[in-house]
């Protein structure tokens, strides 16, 4: 049976890289929606390290913080209308 992992980080210190599964829980999403909005731009691109991809729990904030907000595109469409 595998060992679970245990964190040297104290649980106030969020890690900075996050796998793909976390960056998209990270930001709300599933992980096909989250490879849909690295793919488009909305997301940023992974870092590598050696085998690892990993993505940068600040460049999510900012891309996240960049993204419409919903109530806004839904005033938007109404408006069209």
């Amino acid at each position: 049976m595998p060992r679970a992992s245990v964190s040297c980080l104290p649980p106030s210190l969020a890690p900075r890289g996050l796998s793909r599964g976390q960056a998209a829980e990270y930001v709300g999403i599933g992980a096909t929606k989250f490879d849909e909005m690295v793919a488009d731009g909305r997301m940023p691109k992974p870092k590598r390290i050696d085998g690892r991809t990993v993505w940068d729990r600040v460049k999510l904030d900012e891309a996240f913080a960049e993204l419409e907000d919903g109530a806004m595109t839904a005033r938007v469409e109404w408006d069209k209308l």
